[in-house]
């Protein structure tokens, strides 16, 4: 109701009889009923400290991915990371939120055209398009260099797996599924993650809440060491790989 009246939610929490329900609810009621999501409807959710336009083709932010910019924060304490890196960035969700946190400059990767699309104008409404470049690639193939930070939010759902109806029908499956087990884009960053990071660096990958153990062994396996972060639910969320 507050978007389709243009209002901020809490003018309509607080006087909630002082508005008509205007003509374009209804559509707009008829949309979530078909399951779509609300940041879909809207075209804006908030994540961190920032708010993220969003719509069909990008994967729409949620607040466990928090946990890692928490992570991050854990890992660098005071110092600052200069060079940042988002792996499957979608719509910029992680590389936008680091850069509203810390003073520096990143890029973003991602395979999809659609996804880069909202991530670039993302940038440009948060005035950081000098300090945020976006490429088309499939995680770190196309990079050459080292980042203080690497950030990755893979897909990690297991293709037998069931979802609500909101994201399986609306949500795109290359940001969601990896194979039967839910691992195969976790495969691909254990052997590339060791030659991105920075001295002194660390990468910060989300997790699924049952694969804490199998990626920790992934990454170990291309010497990396591990540290498990859990979400404000208690569910394990992210691995710092150092």
């Amino acid at each position: 109701m507050a978007h389709a009246l243009g209002l901020d939610r809490s003018a309509i929490l607080i006087d909630p009889d002082r508005y008509a329900v205007p003509e374009s609810f209804a559509p707009l009621v008829e949309r979530r009923a078909n399951h779509e999501p609300i940041a879909y409807i809207t075209g804006t959710r908030g994540f961190w400290s920032i708010d993220i336009a969003v719509g069909p083709g990008a994967l729409v932010p949620r607040a466990d991915s928090e946990t890692l910019l928490l992570a991050a924060q854990a890992h660098f304490g005071k110092r600052v990371p200069a060079t940042i890196l988002d792996l499957g960035t979608g719509p910029g969700t992680l590389l936008l939120a680091a850069l509203a946190e810390w003073p520096a400059r990143g890029l973003g990767v991602d395979v999809s055209s659609g996804a880069l699309a909202y991530a670039r104008a993302n940038a440009a409404t948060l005035g950081m398009t000098d300090r945020a470049d976006f490429i088309r690639a499939d995680w770190a193939s196309a990079i050459d260099g080292r980042f203080d930070l690497v950030l990755a939010n893979p897909p990690y759902i297991g293709t037998q797996e069931a979802l609500p109806r909101e994201v399986r029908d609306h949500e795109p499956h290359g940001a969601l599924y990896a194979g039967t087990d839910g691992l195969d884009d976790y495969r691909i960053l254990a052997h590339q993650l060791p030659r991105l990071i920075a001295p002194g660096g660390a990468a910060v990958v989300e997790i699924g809440a049952t694969q804490a153990g199998a990626v920790a062994a992934l990454f170990a396996a291309h010497g990396l060491t591990t540290v498990l972060h859990h979400d404000l639910g208690g569910n394990p969320r992210a691995i710092t790989a150092t």
